[in-house]
């Protein structure tokens, strides 16, 4: 009898958790506060209406859910939507970003997940359905009302306005192609979108740098460097890489300087290759990219190897995840290293890959075997360990006021360093250095921090570069800058201005990140479109900052062409071409030890999260070699996806028994009548022991333009 009467008590601690932890946290908002109750209480009256097996499966989804949209808030200052499912799907990324559980709110989650285990288990009178029915018809009623104060207060962020819940299940309704998703109609863009500027005033008179050094800071914003801070008119903040700051004393800085949108492969793609990514979480274009190998020798690599440079990438990370190793030999990166290259091991665990410290120490000998050779060289660096779960020791951590922080500041002590050491070699005389990040860990300071990037420059032309860079800039116009550094000619597919000019007119600028699209116009216009259709806009200078004055709501018709004008950007790989070709194999060996237990950690080829038009045709081809079977032979099977459900509509041929020695040979296509996102092509294996090589497994994707 006691423990019937606790259970409701532990279940509204399950429910209101949320609701306290905003309080905490983020104080009164209003808004988020009223959505976090509404989705608290009926999550109450839902599984306290629910037969026992039910609530037990409520209560998982509900406690996992919020703890992990915390964890993904803390690292990205953004609440999951329903594109994120797919990361689900990657074993890798989920093992790495979980391992440990080295979570950022751990008293909350010990609250969600214990008080959900517990609940579990008590016994719990069922709630009567009347009284479920009538409570449902009054929180409806709330719910209107919280959409109309959501309206109100537009001029917040979705976090301060929605639960992570409620706004994931509003972004599936509003924005998922399974519900009707939304349609956009191509727009004229303007010139400043489609074209390079570089009619400003040259800074330099004659260069004199030989090499180039990009460096490329896992998710840092400009925020934590406290000049540009300064520059900025943003009070100071309880994160600052003075260390960074120090080294670079004689630095150009950007302060205004955007990040296009979220995602470390899109971030790398805006900087080598000149052009936006995507304003969509739809198939990156450093993807699409394998249909037109005549736009990818276009890329900042690509050009710098023809024009005499020897081109490098190295990272801390696998290159496997998000193909990476596919993107860097493709845009031109003659030798690819990932974490396989480096050999000290971490002075701590961490599963993304080499800590900063050992990173930049391998950094640097990379270098001083580049210098050896006295060719000019370009080497792009990319660090992880600022990466969520975050390189950071235990005890190290518990010295600051989060994991995060704690990663910035061995960060900090890393490329400060780094920096000072190749000063001390030599190597910063004859070397240009930009600094810069893939994408912004963002900031409870504003939703506009996840646009905000880092932009330094380090040259041996300093005396004619000033301290602050005046104007914005972003991560687009880092490869038209380098080879306008550089005297050589810029491609026409590229985008953007120069760094090393002066302009004396605005320009247009757009980024994608914490669920808005923006748009600085060349006329100081911004406007901010949120996923949940509100939009609004009004007079500044950048796209980063507080606008002068409170930005106001739009007209419908300015929000569809802000909407057109992100798909078109989008688009613009894909009308180059009516036949994209995406390879996914080159004779890679892959080890099967096992039956296979898991379709996405077994599949056998990373052929995943594509999308096809409407009206077209896609052809798989597959050609592959058993170099070692069992005596009863190894089968292979196939499964398409979307959103990961199977598709029963595309007729799959059935794949033989092979034995070792055999080879195979298939292909298949099916008709899409209707655009297809998120669409994945799964190859796994029955076989112990086996060993087969993938020569060729490509995706082809032809358009009817009739």
């Amino acid at each position: 009898m006691v423990r019937q009467k606790l259970t409701p008590v532990i279940l509204g601690l399950v429910s209101f958790a949320p609701a306290a932890l905003r309080l905490l946290e983020q104080g009164v908002q209003a808004a988020g506060l009223l959505s976090d109750c509404l989705l608290g209480l009926t999550f109450f009256l839902l599984a306290w209406a629910s037969p026992h097996w039910v609530r037990v499966l409520l209560l998982c989804i509900w406690a996992v859910f919020q703890v992990g949209a915390q964890e993904l808030f803390f690292a990205l200052h953004r609440f999951p939507i329903w594109q994120d499912l797919h990361y689900l799907t990657n074993a890798d990324f989920v093992k790495n970003s979980t391992a440990g559980a080295k979570l950022s709110s751990p008293v909350f989650a010990v609250i969600q997940l214990g008080s959900a285990c517990i609940c579990a288990l008590l016994p719990l009178r069922r709630l009567s359905l009347q009284i479920f029915a009538f409570a449902c018809a009054v929180l409806m009623l709330f719910f209107y009302g919280h959409s109309r104060l959501a309206h109100r207060l537009d001029a917040q962020s979705l976090t301060a306005r929605y639960n992570p819940l409620h706004w994931f299940i509003l972004d599936a309704v509003t924005n998922a192609p399974l519900f009707g998703g939304k349609q956009f109609t191509p727009e004229k863009l303007p010139i400043g979108l489609t074209q390079v500027d570089l009619k400003g005033l040259p800074l330099i008179e004659k260069h004199s740098a030989k090499n180039i050094l990009i460096i490329v800071l896992e998710g840092i914003p400009g925020l934590y460097l406290p000049e540009i801070r300064e520059a900025m008119g943003v009070s100071a903040t309880d994160t600052s890489m003075d260390k960074l700051a120090a080294a670079t004393s004689t630095a150009m800085l950007i302060p205004d300087f955007t990040v296009h949108s979220h995602q470390t492969i899109r971030g790398l793609y805006s900087i080598l290759c000149g052009d936006f990514s995507k304003f969509s979480w739809d198939t990156p274009k450093a993807f699409e990219l394998q249909s037109f190998p005549e736009r990818a020798k276009d890329c900042l690599p690509a050009q710098l190897k023809e024009h005499g440079w020897s081109t490098h990438y190295l990272q801390a990370a696998n290159l496997g995840f998000m193909s990476k190793d596919r993107f860097m030999p493709l845009v031109g990166f003659e030798h690819v290293h990932g974490q396989e290259w480096f050999t000290e091991t971490n002075p701590f665990p961490f599963e993304w890959g080499a800590v900063d410290s050992v990173f930049f120490r391998g950094a640097r000998n990379y270098i001083k075997k580049l210098e050896e050779r006295g060719a000019p060289w370009m080497l792009t660096l990319l660090t992880v360990a600022t990466h969520q779960p975050y390189g950071v020791s235990d005890a190290i951590a518990a010295r600051y006021p989060s994991r995060k922080a704690a990663t910035v500041a061995l960060l900090d002590d890393a490329v400060a360093s780094f920096l000072k050491k190749l000063r001390q070699d030599g190597v910063l005389k004859n070397t240009l250095v930009i600094i810069t990040s893939d994408e912004s860990h963002g900031s409870e300071l504003a939703a506009w921090v996840s646009s905000w990037g880092l932009g330094m420059v380090l040259s041996p032309d300093t005396p004619e570069l000033p301290r602050i860079k005046e104007g914005g800039y972003g991560l687009v116009d880092i490869a038209v800058s380098v080879l306008d550094y550089f005297d050589l000619p810029v491609p026409a597919s590229f985008v953007g201005r120069s760094m090393f000019r002066n302009y004396i007119t605005p320009r247009d600028m757009v980024s994608y990140t914490a669920a808005a699209l923006r748009r600085l116009t060349s006329t100081n216009m911004r406007y901010e479109c949120s996923d949940d259709g509100r939009c609004l806009g009004g007079p500044a200078t950048s796209l980063l900052g507080e606008p002068p004055a409170p930005l106001q709501p739009v007209p419908d018709k300015l929000a569809r062409e802000m909407s057109g004008i992100a798909q078109t950007l989008n688009k613009n790989l894909q009308f180059a071409e009516q036949e994209r070709v995406l390879s996914f194999a080159d004779g890679e060996q892959r080890r099967i030890t096992d039956a296979p237990g898991n379709d996405w950690s077994d599949n056998l080829i990373g052929a995943q999260y594509l999308d096809f038009p409407a009206n077209s045709t896609t052809e798989v081809r597959m050609r592959l070699k058993v170099l070692q079977a069992p005596a009863e032979g190894l089968q292979l099977r196939w499964l398409v996806r979307e959103w990961e459900y199977e598709q029963k509509n595309v007729a799959v041929p059935e794949l033989p028994v092979l034995h070792s020695g055999e080879e195979l040979d298939r292909s298949f296509s099916f008709d899409n009548s209707t655009a297809r996102q998120n669409f994945s092509f799964y190859l796994v294996a029955s076989g112990v022991d086996a060993l087969v090589q993938i020569d060729q497994f490509d995706v082809v994707i032809r358009t009817d333009t009739r």
